[in-house]
């Protein structure tokens, strides 16, 4: 049985892209072949990375890419993270199916912080949202 190929797409594949396509390669990679990409390029975030190594996750060699720059492919599904990728969505085959799943941008979040802990207080919470919806992969899907 092949895998379920599923692009998780964000804004600037920073932060909750990365995190989703590592938690999906980590719990769910026997079943999964996820990828992740922005709209835009915005780096590899340092405290996505960290906090996703806290909990047993190495997306360190993860690079930040536009869909552009996937390998060609037909995806599966497409689920968008955020309302700026989901409102600005390229063109995919009809076969693929998009699914918009919305999580805070930790970032953002992160910028009105009073100390570092408190700003990766934001990433974990939504790093562990990410987790507990990639549980929910493949059955989520249909």
């Amino acid at each position: 049985m092949s895998k379920v190929k599923v692009l998780f797409l964000c804004t600037g594949n920073s932060c909750r892209s990365q995190m989703a396509e590592g938690w999906t390669r980590h719990l769910k990679g026997d079943v999964i072949e996820a990828f992740s990409a922005g709209i835009e390029k915005h780096g590899l975030n340092p405290h996505a990375v960290r906090v996703m190594a806290e909990a047993g996750v190495d997306i360190s060699g993860f690079r930040s890419k536009t869909v552009d720059e996937l390998p060609e492919q037909e995806f599966d599904y497409v689920i968008t993270l955020c309302g700026h990728a989901q409102e600005t969505c390229p063109f995919f085959p009809a076969k693929t199916k998009r699914l918009h799943v919305g999580f805070d941008d930790p970032p953002k979040l992160a910028q009105t912080a009073q100390s570092e802990e408190e700003a990766l207080g934001h990433y974990r919470r939504v790093r562990d949202e990410i987790r507990d919806f990639v549980r929910t992969l493949p059955e989520a899907l249909d």
